[in-house]
């Protein structure tokens, strides 16, 4: 039965998945494409919150904290629900380049 739903990063599927034994597939998978470690994304995600920006959605925060995109467009390309003002994609990058 599930019980709810909460998007998760990577970062956050490894230490979850780490704790289990096989699944060797998804580990390596993990290993290769996470770019933070749990610490680093749970601080990303707090600042990328702290923006307090209603167009950005937890599961946009969990896909930017998955991908940490470098530039305008690639922001845009993971908030596709809204469109975002430049100041706000700014705002988001800024965040992103400190990790």
């Amino acid at each position: 039965m599930i019980l709810g739903r909460e998007p998760v990063t990577m970062a956050e599927v490894k230490d979850i998945v780490d704790k289990i034994e096989g699944k060797e597939e998804i580990k390596q998978y993990l290993k290769t494409f996470t770019k933070l470690n749990k610490e680093k994304t749970l601080k990303l995600k707090e600042e990328l919150r702290a923006l307090n920006n209603l167009k950005i959605k937890e599961e946009n925060v969990v896909k930017i904290a998955d991908f940490l995109p470098k530039k305008n467009e690639d922001v845009n390309k993971i908030v596709t629900e809204v469109t975002l003002t430049e100041e706000e994609t700014n705002a988001i990058l800024n965040v992103v380049k400190k990790y």
